[in-house]
């Protein structure tokens, strides 16, 4: 276990280093819709035809508030709202298309949420057939989607794995009935354990957990009942994450619970510790930060093969240089710039109705970002990075290296001329080394907690 002074110390607001810049930091003020079409265009020309471009799909609907969510949703039980919503997306699309003036080859296409499965399979389809219908399939596309065990049906995954998904990955929390009751998601072991076995009976390849630690009242043997539980179902792939505290984020679902309902950061680190090895015992891979993966998944020969790669879906096998988002609050990516649609249901099909894209705020990258992100996507998906001189579009590199020199004598990292590697201890600290090179952050120190703890 990591000695208590170190968790202290190291335990700091920090982002998850999805993007860089991370959006707080965002420079909308100069940002333009014509700026990110631009941007995106160029990305799609230079990459569609030898990688071929990412879709993220955004489907925002849930029947019921989970109260550990922070991500953007809407609460109803009037499923009336699906296909309006779905054919806004498919109109979005096409004014994507119609931008780029070629066919788009689709490599990777991920459902999330909200709840996609809160849409009904014959709507799935009609997404799904819309978006191919004007595209075309890379060879080794990946299709993959999120899936509530509560609710995910064997019409859904037959549906979905006759469409070409492969991959689905069920949100499961924890196994305890106290703390599922606090985070308002009550789903029994025996509905995982069935979802899970639906899938790989319908022929999905990869079939993926979410486990969250640090959810209040959840104990270390809270941790161990649920871990054993997972074991037991052989998923290829867990996301074994910190629960991500941000009460002060608007619309979000965190409520219900105090403050010092949540274990504290030694616990929190003692919880991850305690799952982290049960999960390598049992033959789990550590896939990057808080990933863990069978031999047998994409993810591992991602890492094996150096094509690991991390974006607003969180880690991926491969990278494309351009990733499209579609729907409500969706980021897209075209590797020089950033751009996220607006966060209302209504606005957003308002905007789509009239032929306007519905982007409300974006970042264009300048060249110290773009060498900053490299080394950042460097160090989450490799626990690594090198530079070939000291002033490479980054003249303030020397700084950040100056700032390591800490986390050197804590043995937390390896730092040599031209050369940094975090070190097997400081893989749990892989935020805060990333910090060190953000110089967003650095240059303006927000005067209020803008991200959840790194701890």
């Amino acid at each position: 276990m990591l000695p208590s002074a170190l968790i202290e110390k190291y335990n700091i607001p920090g982002p998850r280093y999805t993007s860089y810049p991370t959006v707080p930091y965002w420079e909308n003020r100069t940002f333009s819709l014509k700026g990110w079409k631009s941007s995106l265009k160029k990305s799609f020309l230079e990459s569609n035809s030898t990688e071929g471009i990412s879709l993220y799909i955004h489907l925002p609907f849930c029947e019921s508030m989970c109260t550990f969510c922070g991500c953007n949703k809407r609460i109803t039980r009037n499923h009336g709202v699906e296909l309006p919503y779905i054919e806004s997306v498919l109109k979005e699309w096409d004014m994507y298309r119609e931008l780029f003036g070629e066919t788009p080859v689709i490599k990777e296409l991920h459902l999330g949420g909200g709840t996609p499965t809160f849409f009904s399979s014959e709507n799935l389809r009609f997404l799904i057939e819309g978006i191919f219908k004007t595209a075309n399939r890379s060879p080794e596309v990946e299709l993959s989607f999120e899936g509530h065990p509560n609710n995910t049906s064997n019409e859904h995954l037959e549906t979905l794995s006759d469409l070409g998904f492969k991959r689905v990955s069920y949100g499961v929390q924890d196994y305890n009935e106290n703390v599922q009751k606090a985070i308002h998601r009550v789903q029994p072991f025996e509905k995982v354990k069935l979802a899970t076995e639906m899938a790989r009976s319908a022929g999905f390849k990869s079939v993926g957990h979410d486990v969250i630690f640090g959810l209040p009242f959840q104990t270390k043997e809270n941790i161990v009942y649920t871990i054993n539980k997972t074991i037991e179902l052989r998923p290829d792939r867990i996301a074994f994450y910190s629960y991500a505290h941000v009460p002060w984020i608007k619309g979000n679902g965190q409520r219900g619970f105090r403050e010092e309902d949540l274990p504290g950061a030694k616990e929190k680190r003692d919880q991850y510790e305690t799952g982290k090895r049960m999960l390598l015992e049992a033959g789990y891979t550590e896939i990057g930060m808080d990933h863990f993966a069978l031999k047998t998944d994409s993810l591992f020969k991602a890492m094996e093969q150096n094509t690991l790669h991390r974006n607003f879906m969180g880690y991926t096998s491969s990278k494309t240089k351009a990733m499209i988002g579609l729907g409500v609050s969706s980021i897209g990516d075209s590797w020089y710039g950033f751009a996220q649609n607006v966060k209302g249901v209504e606005e957003y099909q308002d905007l789509i109705q009239k032929g306007i894209f519905p982007v409300f705020r974006g970042h264009i990258l300048t060249q110290e970002d773009l060498a900053i992100r490299k080394h950042i996507l460097n160090l989450m998906c490799k626990f690594k990075t090198q530079w070939f001189s000291l002033n490479e579009y980054f003249e303030e590199l020397p700084s950040v290296l100056h700032k390591l020199e800490e986390m050197k004598k804590d043995k937390l990292v390896e730092l040599d001329s031209n050369f940094i590697r975090i070190t097997d201890k400081g893989q749990s600290f892989v935020r805060n080394v990333c910090m060190a090179f953000d110089l967003r952050l650095q240059r303006k120190k927000p005067e209020t907690q803008l991200f959840s703890m790194t701890v």
